[in-house]
């Protein structure tokens, strides 16, 4: 139902706007054994043509290859180097590095080290994700050598969002020594 209302939306925003059309949208995959949906979720994916697919939790050159059978653009979610190699190896067209501070499938490592260390052998597109919430950390996103700043766990607290209101407003009042990694659930 999103896939129809966005694809809708943007078909009709891009005729009456040909001089601005809109830009591409993405969606969430992940792509570990665990998730019971990937096939179908896949499908989806395939029959609206999603511009960009962001996978996490492993990399699957399969997965890849259906996304780029129609031209969509594959990012995935790394923590490490190792993952991020693995990742291209299987044909992620560029990577998230999820660093320190970031919300959900949380990395540990400093944004300057991960970023330095995928950049000594990839030169492809790289975002930056965690404790990224203002126009100082997006500068600082680049100076490191991302070329996005990715940003999340902010956006749970807006109007848009369909978060639970405790939740939205414990983003709010949070702060970076509020964070908790866990293993219990991701």
């Amino acid at each position: 139902e999103w896939l129809t209302r966005i694809t809708e939306a943007l078909a009709k925003h891009d005729a009456n706007n040909p001089e601005t059309p809109s830009a591409p949208y993405a969606v969430n995959l992940i792509v570990h054994k665990s998730n019971d949906r990937l096939d179908e979720d896949l499908a989806t994916i395939v029959e609206f043509q999603v511009p960009i697919v962001i996978t996490s939790l492993g990399a699957r050159a399969d997965v890849n290859e259906a996304i780029h059978s129609y031209g969509g653009i594959v990012l995935h979610d790394v923590i490490n180097n190792k993952f991020a190699k693995k990742a291209v190896e299987k044909g992620a067209d560029g990577l998230i590095a999820v660093a320190a501070g970031a919300g959900g499938h949380a990395g540990t490592l400093s944004p300057f080290a991960l970023i330095q260390e995928i950049r000594e052998w990839f030169d492809g597109p790289v975002l930056l994700s965690g404790s990224i919430a203002h126009g100082r950390s997006v500068l600082a996103a680049q100076a490191a050598g991302a070329d996005l700043a990715y940003i999340g766990s902010a956006f749970i607290a807006t109007e848009e969002a369909n978060a639970d209101q405790g939740y939205k407003q414990m983003i709010v009042d949070s702060t970076a020594s509020d964070i908790v990694y866990s293993n219990l659930f991701t």
